[in-house]
């Protein structure tokens, strides 16, 4: 089952670190990653750049708003996000319990991949079903007095 790994950091404690230190966890988390690849509870992973660079959308007034930055201002941001193969919770806490980025302070959410096959294959028939369908019948325009 895959579980998305969700990483925070605290931006102020990241920028505190030397490059020595920042190198070191560097090497430490990749090196684990490997660890993950190897054993086959690797199913991808990104880090994303600061909050400074984030987009926020949403839906005001019957259009598509944007903010500048992230939706809510806290102290971790998020870093960036793993996706893990496990059994179930218990061994995706187990495999994110050993990674080194929380022996840095960084944070983990982890959370169970929503399973959106049936729903997918649901709405591929409806759309397959609408482009099929003939149109409905014109009505010829009424005649005027």
């Amino acid at each position: 089952m895959k579980y998305i790994c969700l990483g925070y950091y605290d931006k102020r404690e990241f920028e505190a670190m030397t490059e020595s230190e920042r190198n070191a966890m560097f090497d430490r988390c990749l090196e684990y990653d490997d660890h993950l690849r190897a054993n086959g509870h690797w199913g991808g992973g990104e880090a994303l750049q600061g909050p400074e660079t984030a987009l926020t959308l949403s839906w005001k007034n019957g259009k598509v708003a944007t903010t500048d930055g992230p939706y809510a201002e806290t102290k971790e941001q998020l870093g960036g996000i793993l996706v893990l193969e496990a059994r179930d919770m218990n061994h995706a806490v187990q495999l994110i319990g050993q990674h080194p980025a929380l022996t840095y302070g960084n944070i983990f959410e982890i959370r169970p991949a929503g399973d959106m096959s049936e729903i997918v294959k649901a709405s591929e028939q409806r759309r397959r079903q609408n482009a099929t369908a003939p149109a409905p019948p014109t009505r010829p325009p009424t005649p005027h007095s």
